[in-house]
């Protein structure tokens, strides 16, 4: 599935690729861009670190515990506690191979009434808003069109000019809420 960012009125999407953060852990660079038609910004929703499988085409609980793999590379969605190298919050990266890592993977679930959102949702829902919440750090995966990569801050030539940094915050507000959109859905 593309997970775009809300904030960015759904013009930037979650991606990644092979390249390596040239600062802090040094681990797979995550950032939102704004092309949607590329297959760096597809992910797959698996089961969290030492919890069950969970069977094909099942609907995601809010609260449950998640895994998001990047389906170029094969590594999940990741965070820690060394700082983002743009906003100074907790770096957010690409890890593991092939799904396995370790439990700086596993998000939270958070869906409509929870944190910052009103109302109330059993299931994730992809025409809702949605946050993902670290279980390890207990922060929210975020973006803000603010922090934008730039030639001031990355380099002439900067191979991610104009995308944003992906990172993990302590508050759930409007630069925490991301959104499913396209891709292959299955549901019993």
């Amino acid at each position: 599935l593309e997970l775009p960012y809300v904030e960015s009125g759904g013009k930037f999407f979650l991606q990644s690729d092979e390249r390596q953060l040239q600062s802090g852990s040094g681990q797979q660079l995550v950032t939102a861009a704004p092309n949607n038609n590329s297959p760096k910004g597809l992910w797959q929703v698996r089961e969290g670190h030492d919890t069950p499988i969970c069977p094909v085409g099942t609907p995601v609980k809010c609260g449950s515990t998640i895994r998001l793999m990047h389906l170029e590379t094969g590594s999940n969605l990741h965070t820690h506690g060394i700082r983002s190298p743009l906003s100074n919050q907790h770096e957010v990266t690409g890890f593991g191979q092939e799904g396995e890592g370790d439990p700086g993977d596993d998000w939270e679930v958070v869906c409509e009434g929870g944190s910052y959102f009103s109302g109330s949702s059993e299931y994730w829902r992809r025409d809702r808003p949605i946050q993902f919440k670290g279980t390890g750090t207990k922060r929210f995966l975020g973006s803000s069109s603010t922090v934008k990569f730039t030639e001031q801050n990355c380099g002439r030539g900067c191979p991610i000019l104009n995308q944003l940094e992906v990172f993990a915050r302590k508050s759930s507000d409007s630069y925490t809420q991301w959104k499913a959109e396209q891709g292959v859905y299955l549901s019993k």
